[in-house]
């Protein structure tokens, strides 16, 4: 194996020769065979005994042998999910799992080899609280306008939308996590999107962002939940159409 290889075929070469790895699997877009140039690479391992001490050896190789910059780690139950920087720039996922715990839990899974197991699929969203998380960020925009805090605003308005862009990508039944079905959406959802996008901090435009945003919200709610649009219509409507001056406060609360 060369090093003009792909990575992800040079690290499983490497896992194949590894005592204490005894399954490893593509995830993402390379196991239906949909990666590009800008795709991630993405591996689960099995790991047979400590999965610190092999996690850390595979660490101390990706930088001796890959040129790794930075590596950090995301919070996961009984497996280590060590995330690479290499130079290029190119992304590396290594997934670190014991053996009881190697095997698919959703569609973009592919085993290369190793016994995989039965485990429970991961957990449909929840369009109870994408609502939830939607108004919550409806609301502190709000609050974070009135503060005089620009940024903080812009902050929570573009959380909004990325709520907004869940629950629509959930009701068509496309990938909710980090935008990935996001591409897919109608066109007469995405040019009302467009609306929603901070053009400057300057308060205006803050409040006509984010009226646009929870008009969004609400169109959205009205087609996935009618019940819930209606509930939630008067602590919305105010914030697409604000009635006089607005007031100033001094709020003490906290998201």
């Amino acid at each position: 194996m060369t090093e003009s290889a792909p990575i992800h075929e040079r690290l499983l070469k490497l896992a194949e020769t590894d005592d204490t790895i005894t399954g490893a699997a593509l995830t993402g877009s390379r196991a239906l065979d949909r990666a590009d140039r800008w795709s991630d690479t993405d591996l689960v391992f099995a790991v047979q005994g400590d999965l610190t001490r092999t996690a850390d050896r595979w660490t101390q190789r990706c930088y001796d042998e890959f040129g790794a910059l930075h590596h950090w780690d995301l919070p996961a139950d009984d497996r280590i999910i060590r995330v690479f920087l290499l130079a290029g720039p190119e992304e590396i996922d290594i997934t670190f799992a014991p053996e009881d715990g190697f095997g698919p839990r959703g569609p973009q899974w592919r085993t290369l080899f190793g016994r995989e197991r039965r485990l429970e699929p991961f957990a449909a969203p929840d369009s109870r609280t994408l609502t939830g998380l939607a108004w919550h960020h409806a609301l502190h925009a709000r609050n974070s306008v009135e503060r005089g805090n620009p940024w903080q605003a812009e902050y929570w308005i573009s959380a909004l939308r990325g709520q907004v862009i869940a629950l629509a990508c959930l009701r068509a039944g496309l990938p909710t996590a980090h935008g990935k079905g996001a591409h897919l959406l109608p066109d007469e959802l995405t040019t009302a999107l467009a609306a929603t996008l901070v053009r400057s901090p300057a308060e205006p435009e803050l409040r006509r962002a984010l009226g646009a945003s929870a008009a969004v919200l609400l169109e959205e709610l009205q087609r996935t939940d009618p019940a819930v649009a209606e509930r939630l219509r008067p602590v919305l409507t105010p914030l697409i159409e604000p009635q006089g001056t607005p007031v100033r406060r001094d709020f003490d609360d906290t998201p």
